[in-house]
């Protein structure tokens, strides 16, 4: 049986950003499961999950290539609301 994909589910500050000063509606959670990544905005966790934050030092880097420091990571099922 195959493992389950770990997920990474961060918040695009750029969209949130362009959202409140141009009027837009980007879509402001990411979810990256592998090299996938699904835009929406609100989801539902079904089942354990974690957030990690990368920290903001001398020697933290980002999470993510997108440059994200903080994520939510769960290999449970996410159910997209919107």
């Amino acid at each position: 049986m195959a493992r389950p994909k770990v997920k990474r589910i961060h918040v695009n500050q750029h969209h949130v950003r362009s959202n409140k000063t141009k009027g837009t509606d980007l879509p402001v959670i990411t979810i990256k499961e592998g090299k996938t990544n699904t835009y929406c905005n609100e989801i539902e966790i079904l089942g354990p999950s974690k957030i990690i934050y990368g920290g903001d030092g001398v020697d933290a880097k980002p999470l993510l290539s997108c440059g994200a420091r903080v994520v939510i990571e769960t290999t449970s099922e996410i159910n997209i609301i919107s």
